[in-house]
């Protein structure tokens, strides 16, 4: 009876000052301060706890309170009830770092923070070398004896391989590796790491999760917004870059890896890097028949006409960056050898869904005639990772009535209809779990690493390909060359909301 309260107390944060550099930016504005909102709200904040807000935008103190945190709650909660600053100044300037660590001192003594600092960057990945030198230039990479010093990076980790070691040797030189926290908000999702519960809390699917029963697994990211104000960005970057090395690759390695030996960080962490270590590196030759890519132009309906890539503010209008790719991998090992795996991710499709669907074999002989099997599809288990969060199984009934018939039909696990629990937003579990000094959810240098091994031949191949961007219809479920990778062998999209 007293267990849940003590839960409660052991997902608690410390006492801590979180700093977050780019504080006058948009991912704070949307995720960050209502993610600490929502902590304070829930009581996972102590009454020793700051915030500090950095950014070349001059503000004081009272104008950073009103102008980001206003209106969601958070001064009238005693957690940051006088606990809120900030500092302005260039990320090169190291007077901005000593008025920070000074400001650091000051709310030690003022609020009993205990000198425990976790520094989050979320500004553009050209200031992260500034900042990451600035901290250690001012002596803030280090704390002093039973304090903690933490530092949360958001993606991008790099742009390829060669600069990911970059930034990481940058990173290292003034934090250690148990300091650094990668962060990728999909790993956030309850409905991510709802992956690892019906896998190692199930004793039933163990026997059918491998290539004895799956035929195939597909992983769609599919978005229905364009890029927007992002063009900029974009331009630089591509659904490869995105999405694929990060979110698709990550919910990838949670949905296949080995069972860990325990379920600690290190534990879970080491198992994903097996699992990508083991997926096979495409030739040169070779991707043309693995790997697509397409780019959206003008569609949608008379009444609801959305523009094409190149028409976005930002975009090149000659631009041959992709905004929708797709890629057949094979894991070569015992579990996996000989099932592929088919990922894909787009924006301006028809839905918004994230799921991986494992389709199984079908029945080695089927006894019931072929005219009494109608709309029989192959069994198969969707996860629904957003929005529609849930889990189907796809199984052969039969249809009621005189004869005998059998059609598709599914058993469907909703969250929202089983749990009355509030789901805390992704960057809300993160944010505490930096602060409570737990990594499992966020990403060792190893796996960044294993991810840009597998995308960096794409893209480099797909650098020297000069030939004209295949390209999709606004609203459409990508270029016709998608289709074609998956046809090959006979099998086909799952199209959600569609012709699923």
């Amino acid at each position: 009876m007293d267990k849940a309260p003590q839960l409660i107390q052991e997902r608690s944060a410390p006492p801590a000052t979180l700093v977050i550099f780019g504080a006058s930016g948009d991912l704070t504005r949307r995720k960050l301060i209502p993610a600490v909102a929502s902590l304070a709200r829930h009581h996972r904040l102590p009454r020793e706890f700051a915030l500090v807000g950095v950014a070349r935008t001059a503000m004081s103190d009272e104008q950073f309170a009103d102008s980001a945190i206003n209106g969601r709650g958070l001064r009238d909660h005693p957690q940051l009830d006088g606990g809120i600053r900030y500092v302005s100044g260039g990320y090169d300037d190291p007077d901005t770092y000593k008025r920070l660590a000074e400001t650091l001192d000051s709310l030690d003594a003022e609020r009993g923070t205990a000198g425990n600092r976790l520094f989050y960057l979320s500004t553009p990945a050209e200031a992260f070398e500034p900042v990451i030198n600035g901290l250690a230039g001012a002596g803030l990479n280090h704390a002093r004896p039973g304090s903690f010093a933490r530092l949360v990076i958001e993606k991008p980790y790099g742009r390829d391989l060669a600069t990911a070691r970059e930034l990481d040797a940058i990173v290292h030189s003034s934090f250690d590796e148990p300091q650094v926290f990668r962060i990728d908000h999909y790993l956030g999702k309850d409905t991510v790491q709802n992956v690892l519960a019906l896998r190692f809390a199930n004793s039933i699917f163990q026997p059918i999760w491998d290539r004895s029963w799956v035929d195939h697994v597909q992983i769609t990211v599919a978005e229905t917004l364009g890029v927007g104000t992002r063009g900029g960005f974009y331009e630089s970057a591509g659904a490869m870059r995105d999405i694929v090395q990060n979110h698709v690759l990550q919910v990838l390695a949670l949905a296949l890896m080995e069972p860990p030996a325990s379920f600690d960080a290190e534990g879970l962490r080491n198992e994903k890097v097996k699992l990508l270590q083991a997926i096979r590196l495409p030739t040169d030759r070779d991707i043309a028949d693995l790997a697509v890519r397409g780019q959206y132009t003008r569609g949608g309906t008379r009444d609801d006409l959305m523009p094409g890539y190149r028409d976005e503010p930002g975009v090149d209008p000659l631009s041959r960056t992709e905004t929708y790719a797709a890629m057949r991998l094979n894991v070569d090992n015992w579990r996996w050898a000989g099932v592929p795996f088919y990922v894909r991710t787009g924006k301006r499709l028809p839905a918004r869904v994230t799921e991986v669907a494992l389709q199984f074999q079908r029945p080695p002989h089927l006894p019931i005639p072929t005219d009494q099997l109608t709309e029989l599809d192959a069994d198969a288990l969707i996860l629904r990772i957003q929005p529609d969060e849930g889990i189907s199984l796809r199984f052969g009934a039969k249809v009621p009535g005189h004869s005998f018939r059998v059609r598709t039909a599914s058993m469907d696990f909703s969250y929202d209809k089983t749990f009355r629990e509030e789901s805390p937003e992704a960057y809300e579990r993160l944010l505490l779990d930096a602060l409570l000094g737990d990594p499992t959810l966020f990403i060792r240098t190893d796996e960044v690493e294993q991810c840009w091994r597998i995308v960096d031949p794409i893209i480099e191949h797909w650098a020297k390909d000069h030939s004209p961007i295949p390209t999709y219809e606004a609203a459409s479920w990508g270029p016709t060359d998608a289709d074609r990778l998956i046809g090959r062998s006979g099998r086909k999209w799952r199209n959600p909301g569609g012709d699923a």
